[in-house]
């Protein structure tokens, strides 16, 4: 009879039952917790994804520091939205995508831009062609697919180019919006606030939901106890303890990227050491997980 784990999710309890080679591999696998302000914001986008199409939609600035998540929790929402698939009034079968996600061009004009979006479609095109022939083409598209909502990942991009250029692309991005009447979901780091203040018509059509850094509270201690559910280690950690609690957050400075790729080395030297929980000197021994530091890179002891 297979062993049961209850401190784990049911999954991660049929995984923990298995050998330390599988359960290793396993730790290298993306972990999704369903923590509040994912939920929260998943939630958020939903609710713009159903709003009644009408003349100057709302739209929405996603942002925080970089490896905070953001990207993982869209995923999650593409994940939740995808095409179906259906037969029209003649019998044809027709996709129907709810949602488009792009990643903004790191070279900011309109071509890349339609580019981009013709590129989710895998329809061909030719990026030689004029910005209106690639306008029209990925209007059409959009038309033809029901899209009902563009997501525009990395949006810092922008900052990348002129003043003039960056006017010029979210001027197209708001002409889209308000040609396909489709809301606009921009996602990027917090320095993406600043596209929106040079134009007060811009900035009146967005709204803004903040990722911030967590702190030691009652949903930093409901992270780690998602967290531990995911884990495939046999024992109980208790990592929303006190100690362990504060020793974590100060090694992760907050930034949730960092604690999960902390936790997951701390869970793969404990299965290694032939341990079956993080202890205190398992998470002492990976003060250097700080892969977010600005300015330097993350140094790995060899040792």
């Amino acid at each position: 009879m297979q062993a049961t784990y209850s401190h784990l999710t049911e999954q991660t309890s049929v995984v923990a039952s298995y050998d330390s080679t599988t359960r290793l591999a396993y730790l290298n696998q993306p972990i999704w917790i369903g923590y509040t302000r994912a939920l929260n914001l998943i939630d958020l986008m939903q609710n713009y994804l159903q709003m009644p199409k009408r003349a100057r939609m709302k739209n929405l600035l996603v942002i925080g520091d970089s490896n905070m998540g953001k990207t993982t929790i869209l995923e999650q929402f593409m994940q939740d939205n995808q095409p179906v698939e259906y037969q029209d009034e003649h019998g044809m079968y027709r996709t129907r995508v709810p949602v488009v996600m792009i990643q903004a061009p790191t070279i900011a004009d309109e071509k890349n831009l339609y580019a981009a979006i013709l590129d989710r479609f895998w329809t061909s095109f030719r990026p030689s062609d004029t910005t209106i022939k690639l306008r029209h083409h990925m209007y059409s598209m959009m038309r033809d697919h029901d899209v009902q909502m563009l997501v525009i990942d990395e949006i810092h991009n922008l900052l990348e180019t002129t003043a003039i250029k960056q006017r010029q692309m979210m001027n197209a991005i708001k002409t889209l919006g308000n040609e396909l009447k489709i809301p606009i979901v921009a996602v990027g780091i917090n320095t993406a606030s600043t596209i929106l203040a040079s134009d007060p018509q811009l900035a009146s059509r967005y709204s803004v939901a903040r990722l911030d850094s967590w702190k030691l509270d009652r949903e930093f201690l409901g992270l780690l106890k998602g967290f531990e559910k995911s884990l495939p280690l046999r024992e109980p950690s208790m990592l929303y303890t006190k100690d362990k609690a504060s020793l974590l957050l100060s090694i992760c400075e907050g930034n949730l990227g960092n604690l999960h790729t902390l936790l997951v080395e701390c869970a793969k030297s404990a299965l290694k050491d032939g341990l079956e929980e993080i202890t205190i000197d398992i998470i002492k021994k990976h003060q250097w997980v700080r892969p977010t530091r600005k300015n330097a890179p993350m140094e790995i002891p060899l040792v």
